[in-house]
């Protein structure tokens, strides 16, 4: 390396001596003039080439470079170029690192999960961490539970909507014990649905279910609403309530969302999630989207497939039945009776009257009332569902039956209501709000969507009379002054005879051919004009 640097300073060092020390030395002759311009500047780097410099004098990863990683998203190039101006704005100009020193100082002073945070945030670092596995336990023990839109295009009366999915799995055997399907927002009575079905052990899910001991939530206003809690107090079941963003501790049902997407949602028409060609993603227009009915089949056929052929991995080539079936614990089974009871909303007591029961200012009457007017009752109901209460004795606690909605209004009502609805929506424009308040019955089977809404006459009359009078057609003169009667010599349609009114005079005419009214005594009016049709005679 001497010998090269007596050539270099006295101009006779050829690239025909850097090409034999490179081949002498076993690097590339970019190295070794590399080590030449060390060499320049520093007396060790020529006694001892290609050594590393000192540990605190290479370039680290410090706080502002941290900062400009999570500015420019990960991008390596993006935050050199940031620095290379930076160390030219200096007075004087400093050295700025090169891109492959950079990317060697990222590599080393940066961990895997700091570099995927600073590129996509806590959940992409999330990746990169280790988590302890909870032991398997047994059926039963816990359950978790979550609400998952599905990436789908659904027809739910002829608007394309993705419906949501609310279920439970168990964490023992990873059986989906039960679920249910609305297609737009869920809520508590989704929950509910989803409960009552997991609970039964009936068909679509076979022998699954039973009363859980525990089960898992994610702070959701859903699942920690009243009328949950108190039906999982009345069931006796344990809720656990998870801080939030915290994914990883409900791994099984997480771990279902993203299962059921890749395995069966995918491949359905109207998937939303398909990457399409073209600048912006749109569906073709001669998709057919499944309808809800057809939707909720097909994903109560796959989960009936999960549970009995699908063999996960941490059941080791078990599928969740017979992982099930091999768990000798006992399960707590509750009637159907008792817990539709316990799945119900409590509104308070009531006083049964000759009308029925008032509730939420209307009149509920069932065919048992007769007779029993002037008793305490109580009224629990099902969220949302408010055409039918059901009736319970205040002091007794026994079951009296169900009521339904007096004076329920009609379809024709109900659809007038809608368009009135509909049409005073667009005037306000608050479409997007309107549709935010439809609600429809989450579903266990196969089954047309269900609309929550009920009516009853009185209140389809009044707000149908409401819409009636904003109406501006009906506001137009023509309609509110009827005309006068035409002379009885006229030829008058009925139809038009019908809107005049006849005890009132004829008005002048008011045609432009017509000649000006003149007091009276002064002159006579003059006669009005006669129709002449196209070859000048007189009609």
């Amino acid at each position: 390396m001497r010998r090269l640097l007596t050539l270099r300073a006295g101009k006779k060092l050829t690239a025909g001596h850097v090409r034999v020390a490179a081949d002498a030395l076993g690097v590339s002759e970019r190295t070794v003039w590399r080590w030449l311009a060390a060499a320049q500047s520093d007396q060790t780097a020529a006694a001892y080439p290609g050594a590393r410099s000192r540990a605190d004098a290479r370039f680290t990863i410090t706080p502002e470079v941290r900062g400009l990683l999570a500015l420019w998203k990960g991008n390596v190039r993006a935050v050199h170029r940031e620095l290379v101006l930076r160390a030219a704005r200096q007075s004087p100009p400093a050295d700025a690192p090169s891109l492959t020193t950079l990317h060697r100082a990222i590599r080393r002073d940066l961990t895997p999960g700091e570099r995927a945070g600073l590129a996509g945030g806590e959940r992409a670092a999330r990746k990169h961490d280790v988590f302890l596995a909870r032991p398997r336990g047994w059926r039963n023990q816990v359950w978790e539970t979550d609400h998952m839109q599905a990436p789908v295009l659904i027809d739910v009366e002829g608007r394309a909507r993705r419906p949501w999915i609310t279920w439970f799995t168990d964490c023992a055997t990873n059986a989906i014990t039960g679920l249910a399907v609305t297609p737009v927002h869920p809520s508590r009575e989704s929950v509910l649905a989803a409960l009552r079905s997991a609970v039964l052990r009936e068909d679509p899910y076979g022998p699954f279910g039973g009363l859980p001991e525990k089960v898992r939530v994610d702070r959701g206003k859903d699942f920690l609403s009243r009328t949950v809690t108190a039906a999982f107090d009345l069931l006796d079941v344990a809720v656990e309530d998870l801080p939030a963003y915290t994914p990883h501790l409900k791994g099984t049902v997480e771990g279902l969302n993203r299962a059921v997407e890749g395995m069966f949602l995918a491949a359905l028409p109207g998937y939303a999630r398909q990457p399409r060609p073209g600048k912006r993603p749109s569906r073709p227009k001669d998709e057919v989207l499944l309808g809800f009915e057809d939707f909720t089949a097909r994903l109560l056929d796959w989960t009936r497939w999960w549970n009995t052929e699908h063999q996960p991995a941490p059941l080791r080539g078990r599928t969740p039945l017979e992982a099930w079936q091999e768990d000798p614990t006992p399960l707590r089974d509750v009637a159907a009776a008792d817990l539709w009871t316990f799945t119900l909303e409590d509104a308070g007591t009531r006083t049964l009257t000759t009308r029925g029961i008032r509730f939420r200012k209307r009149d509920y009457v069932g065919p048992w009332m007769t007779g029993q007017s002037g008793i305490q009752v109580r009224v629990r109901f099902m969220p949302h569902h408010d055409h039918r209460i059901e009736v319970y004795h205040a002091a007794t606690g026994r079951y009296l039956g169900p009521a339904d909605l007096a004076d329920q209004a009609t379809e024709e009502q109900v659809s007038a209501v809608r368009r009135a609805r509909a049409a005073r929506a667009r005037r306000l424009k608050k479409d997007l709000e309107a549709s935010q308040r439809e609600r429809y019955a989450a579903a266990t089977q196969a089954e047309p969507p269900q609309r929550l809404s009920a009516l009853s006459g009185a209140q389809a009359d009044a707000e149908l009379a409401r819409s009636a009078g904003t109406s501006l057609s009906q506001l137009a003169l023509p309609d509110v002054i009827p005309p006068a009667a035409p002379p009885a010599d006229w030829r008058t349609p009925a139809s038009l005879a019908a809107l005049t009114t006849a005890d009132r005079p004829a008005p002048l005419p008011s045609s432009r051919d017509s000649a000006p009214a003149v007091p009276d005594g002064l002159a006579e009016p003059a006669a009005p004009p006669s129709t002449i049709d196209e070859d000048g005679d007189a009609l």
